[in-house]
């Protein structure tokens, strides 16, 4: 008779990223398209306003915090970057942060170009 041995739980101790090894639970964000936008929320509890960093680079939307409580020796960071698929209109992203849940909203910017045309010969 052949027993299954159970699962391994050597990695459980170690502060690895989920995405490593596959999202073994919750996620700490939703990401959803709504109107002519994507909707992107984070929970990223104990941080202040002025300790989120938020970039668009060509689009790549780069979040980052570091949060340092001197009293308790403890730092605390977030480090995520999300790719968007679409046109990201970035004069409009939008972006706040209340009860320690950041929402970014990125409108789609309007395409007016289908893309290039290609010559058929025959």
């Amino acid at each position: 008779m052949v027993r299954a041995s159970p699962p391994s739980t050597w990695m459980q101790g170690l502060d690895l990223p989920s995405q490593l090894f596959g999202d073994t639970g919750g996620s700490d964000y939703e990401l959803y398209e709504e109107d002519d936008e994507f909707v992107l929320t984070i929970d990223m509890p104990g941080f202040e306003t002025d300790e989120i960093d938020l970039a668009w680079d060509d689009g790549i939307l780069n979040v980052a915090a570091e949060h340092s409580d001197e009293s308790r020796g403890r730092k605390k960071t977030y480090h995520r970057r999300f790719r968007f698929p679409k046109m990201i209109d970035d004069e409009e992203i939008a972006a706040e942060y209340t009860n320690g849940v950041l929402e970014v909203r990125l409108p789609t910017a309007d395409s007016t170009a289908q893309g290039k045309e290609i010559p058929l010969e025959g």
